[in-house]
């Protein structure tokens, strides 16, 4: 058992990222759609590049969209709208109408039999009524038939043999003038307009529900494929009717039901692909980025951010796969990016794509689309703090998507016109959703203590409350800084290296030196040392002891880890050799050098080798009386090759070459610090 514990402990790093691996393969493999996958990619005006195809059973072929869109679009023209006779108010008009006839002669006009008279008036009214009276609208054609429901009867008649209400006079004028009673004209009118009311009114609720029943009744599918026959020949053009045979089987293929065998040897398939793909992940963060590999709190930000990306997919499949673009997948190597680096950041996000390429539709066009993007991304998104440059490289990912899925569909459909525009509104929609990244990643630094530019922008600002207290406490230090600050940033553009990593790290190297600051010589105002009435071993400890107090200090102020890494490698392991030789004319030989030593670490990277040179090179460089152009060139050699032999660089990611040009540019800034001039002849 004990012996148990102690593997368990001694591989306990490594056990977590097994679990993490195993947990986070789990969760997507688990919330995976589950269905047969067909094993055919089906490209639209291509050559089928597969053996010739036979239906193994008898199939349904789909209707493409279009037609859908088609029939759906002549039943939504060809629909007759419904429109109501209302009975009652039909009544009430003829009785009120015929109350009111009676009155219709004047005493003047004897001479008209009245009965006659009686006779026409009603025959008119009954004829306005035949079919109603409505207001007057510009909904439907007056040609349009439509559905005119009486109480229990419908019938279909013309819109325009309903009359309306401002038709009312022209049909009383016509009704009379083709009458022998043209002299009753104003009487007859009177009597209409009296009593004729509109009873006939558009149901908007029974036309909706009538047309929603017809479009309901679309069938899905026209015709059927044969068990046996063949569907495509291998190197014959997928045109559009094969094509719609073959969509037709991969949604039977994949909408069959499964047995628990079949279930299970899916999900182990499934298993096994996820598991290679986080298995290829961590091969190359463990070649590559060994100090990453080492950090379990970076490997879980990582999975986490794998899993977000692919469990927000899968939640948009789920709603409706035709939307699967609108997922701003780009998010992830952007996150990656401002948190570590370009390349790590490519890797995640295609090992991401190639995860959701099992289950997307139309997965090599889904996958050709975002590896496009995930590129741009990667080589467009520089200094990210920066808002305009974010919304710059939005726009070119967008453009890209653009670009790429136009190109796509001009080989599928041969054709501009059917393209679908609803896709462009998703990328449209995927990149306003890549804005969200900055707080996005304040949130992570919060969560994960991580920290990216956007936290080094804000660090580098000197009117900090640590750095105004360090300007104040020791003014020398703080000026010493801000030259390594300046020298660093240089170095690092010049190399590759995170300049404003560099740059942020200089600027706090040093705050340990607040703790006694008149123990370091930049902040002495005289001539007089405090070193002097010191034991050279206890000058020593409190030179060494001010990276210490600096990384107490950090911690206080809570600076991000990356800053404190400065604070414990500026000096590596090397030696107070000022004070190691006062020890050494003490005590002679065996004077102990580890007393005299920094605890390290060395240098681990880049950045902090970058630091650890030019701090050396710029206090050194305070000692210079009457510098020229060779002695600095040979202080400068000097100081860096005593390092290298020091093997301070043998942990940092630094080659041979970049340590020259690191040299070159501390050359030049020094003369320039100098104001050093060609020496011109006598």
């Amino acid at each position: 058992m004990k012996k148990v514990l102690q593997f368990l402990y001694k591989n306990q790093a490594n056990i977590y990222k097994i679990s993490l691996v195993v947990l986070t393969v789990f969760l997507i493999v688990y919330f995976f759609p589950k269905g047969y996958k067909f094993k055919y990619d089906i490209d639209k005006n291509t050559p089928w590049p597969y053996e010739n195809l036979y239906a193994q059973f008898d199939y349904s072929i789909l209707k493409s969209n279009e037609e859908l869109k088609e029939e759906r679009d002549d039943i939504v023209k060809n629909h007759s709208p419904y429109y109501e006779f209302d009975q009652n108010i039909y009544r009430n008009a003829k009785k009120s109408f015929s109350s009111d006839i009676k009155n219709i002669l004047p005493d003047s006009l004897e001479q008209y039999n009245p009965k006659r008279v009686k006779q026409f008036v009603k025959k008119t009214f009954d004829d306005l009524y035949q079919f109603g009276l409505r207001i007057d609208e510009d909904r439907f054609p007056e040609d349009k038939v439509v559905i005119l429901k009486k109480g229990p009867k419908v019938e279909e008649v013309l819109l325009s043999a309903i009359y309306k209400q401002d038709d009312l006079k022209n049909y009383i004028n016509a009704a009379v003038e083709n009458s022998p009673y043209k002299d009753l004209k104003e009487n007859i009118m009177e009597l209409f307009f009296k009593n004729t009311e509109v009873n006939v009114f558009y149901n908007a609720e029974l036309t909706e529900k009538s047309l929603n029943q017809k479009l309901d009744n679309i069938s899905q599918t026209r015709g059927t494929v044969k068990k046996g026959s063949k569907i495509i020949s291998k190197g014959e053009i997928v045109d559009s009717d094969k094509y719609q045979k073959l969509v037709s089987l991969k949604a039977e293929y994949e909408s069959q039901d499964w047995d628990d065998s079949s279930l299970n040897t899916v999900i182990v398939g499934y298993v096994l692909l996820v598991s290679l793909a986080f298995l290829m992940l961590l091969l190359f963060i463990k070649k590559y980025r060994e100090d990453i590999y080492e950090d379990n709190n970076k490997i879980t930000f990582i999975f986490f951010n794998i899993l977000f990306i692919v469990g927000l997919s899968l939640v948009v499949l789920h709603f409706n796969p035709d939307y699967v673009y609108v997922v701003p997948i780009c998010i992830l190597p952007l996150t990656l990016k401002a948190f570590f680096d370009p390349r790590l950041g490519l890797f995640t996000h295609v090992i991401t794509v190639l995860i959701l390429g099992f289950i997307v539709p139309n997965s090599f066009e889904y996958m050709f689309l975002q590896i496009i993007a995930g590129i741009v991304t990667i080589l467009t998104v520089s200094e990210l703090y920066k808002r305009a440059n974010l919304f710059i490289s939005v726009f070119q990912i967008t453009l890209v998507y653009l670009v790429s899925y136009l190109a796509f569909n001009l080989i599928q459909e041969g054709s501009i016109y059917e393209i679908e525009g609803q896709k462009f509104i998703l990328f449209l929609l995927s990149g306003v959703g890549l804005l969200f990244v900055q707080p996005l990643i304040y949130s992570y630094e919060k969560v994960f203590g991580l920290i990216s530019d956007l936290s080094l922008l804000e660090l580098s600002d000197t009117n900090s409350k640590i750095l105004k207290q360090l300007a104040e406490t020791a003014p020398g230090t703080f000026h010493h800084s801000l030259n390594v600050a300046n020298l660093a940033e240089a170095s690092a553009n010049e190399i590759g290296a995170n300049a404003l990593l560099v740059r942020v790290g200089a600027l706090y190297h040093d705050i340990g030196k607040m703790k006694q600051p008149t123990y370091f010589s930049e902040n002495q105002k005289t001539s007089v040392s405090a070193h002097d009435e010191l034991e050279p071993l206890e000058s020593a400890r409190i030179i060494i002891n001010h990276r210490a107090y600096g990384i107490e200090m950090a911690k206080k102020q809570k600076l991000p880890d990356r800053i404190i890494d400065f604070i414990r490698t500026h000096h590596g392991t090397s030696l107070v050799y000022y004070f190691y030789k006062n020890q050494q004319e003490i005590d002679g030989e065996s004077a102990d050098e580890n007393n005299f030593r920094y605890p390290g670490p060395k240098p681990f990277n880049k950045e902090t080798a970058i630091l650890m040179m030019c701090d050396s090179v710029e206090a050194a460089s305070k000692s210079l009386k009457e510098p020229n152009t060779k002695i600095i060139n040979s202080f400068v050699e000097k100081i860096i090759d005593k390092q290298v032999e020091d093997r301070q660089f043998l942990n940092a990611d630094i080659t041979f070459r970049e340590i020259e040009q690191i040299k070159k540019i501390l050359k030049g800034k020094l003369k320039n610090i100098y104001h050093l001039r060609v020496e011109y002849p006598e």
